[in-house]
């Protein structure tokens, strides 16, 4: 239970890190904050402590393709920031990425059907 209250904790800390370079002349070092890989971390100590080395790589391999989805989220939001309202942008944008998602999910369980 410990275990679970610091991991929450680190999604706050991010949180709270993002707010308060929002305010500030940087505003644009808050887009840095969620690539530090609070998450990954935590993702990649579990498999790394229950799993295999090679499932480990395996998934940091898929990390770094997920990196995708991320990317279109990004354009989409950077293209539609002028011509469309924040809201807009931000669902399409978010529309893009689960479908860029599920993509690449369909095809890396093709690629990868025993991972």
């Amino acid at each position: 239970m410990l275990a679970l209250f610091l991991k929450s904790l680190l999604g706050a800390a991010a949180v709270l890190i993002i707010a308060l370079l929002s305010k500030t002349s940087n505003f644009f070092v808050a887009g840095l904050v969620p690539l530090f890989p609070t998450f990954a971390l935590i993702a990649h100590y579990i498999v790394g402590s229950e799993r295999t080395p090679a499932d480990l790589r395996t998934t940091a391999l898929f990390g770094l393709w997920s990196l995708l989805p991320y990317a279109l989220y990004l354009l989409i939001v950077y293209w539609l920031s002028v011509r469309a309202s924040l809201t807009t942008t931000l669902l399409l944008a978010t529309a893009g990425w689960i479908v860029a998602a599920a993509a690449l999910l369909f095809a890396w369980t093709r690629a990868f059907p025993a991972a």
